[in-house]
C-alpha cells in the first residue's frame, strides 16, 4: 500500500482562537499563526529573524478539539493543504491563502505535557488509537535560538 503523505504546518499560535459557524452549522476555527524563520551563519550559527504570520482554520471535530486545547503562544504542528482564494477589498480582487488544518497537535520539540490514557476504552487501548488520548500540554518555556531550536 502507497504511503499518504499530504502538507504540513509548524509554528506558533499567535492570536486567541476564533470559533464559528458555517453555513452548514459546521464549527470552524480560526488563528493567526507565526513561522519563525532563521539564517544559518559562516560559522554554523543561526540567527533567529522576523517570523511571518499566515491563517490557519480547521472544521468540525479538529476545530472543536482544538478550540480547547491551544492557546495563543503555543506551539503546533498540524497536516493539512493550501486554500488559495479571493476577496473583495475596496473593489479590487485580492488572492488569500489558508491553511486548512485535518490534524493538529501541539509540537512535541517544543511543549511540555503528559498523556492521560486512564479514560481509554479496553477497544481503544487495543487499537492504540491516539486520538482517544488526553494530552495536558504546558509550554516547554520561553523561545530558544541557535542550534537548539534547530533541533541539533
Amino acid at each position: 500500500m502507497a504511503l499518504h503523505t499530504q502538507q504540513s504546518l509548524s509554528g506558533f499560535i499567535a492570536s486567541e482562537p476564533q470559533r464559528s459557524v458555517t453555513e452548514n452549522g459546521d464549527t470552524r476555527l480560526y488563528v493567526r499563526i507565526g513561522q519563525p524563520h532563521f539564517r544559518r551563519e559562516g560559522n554554523g550559527d543561526f540567527t533567529v529573524l522576523e517570523p511571518s504570520f499566515h491563517d490557519l482554520v480547521a472544521y468540525r471535530a479538529t476545530a472543536d478539539r482544538a478550540l480547547t486545547r491551544f492557546a495563543k503562544g503555543d506551539s503546533f504542528v498540524a497536516e493539512g493543504y493550501v486554500r488559495t482564494f479571493q476577496v473583495e477589498r475596496d473593489g479590487e480582487l485580492i488572492d488569500r491563502e489558508e491553511f486548512v488544518a485535518k490534524k493538529i497537535g501541539h509540537d512535541l520539540a517544543r511543549t511540555d505535557y503528559r498523556v492521560d490514557r486512564t479514560h481509554r476504552s479496553v477497544a481503544g487501548a487495543e487499537r492504540d488509537t491516539p486520538g482517544a488520548q488526553r494530552v495536558t500540554a504546558q509550554l516547554a518555556g520561553p523561545a530558544r535560538s541557535g542550534a537548539a531550536v534547530m533541533g541539533r
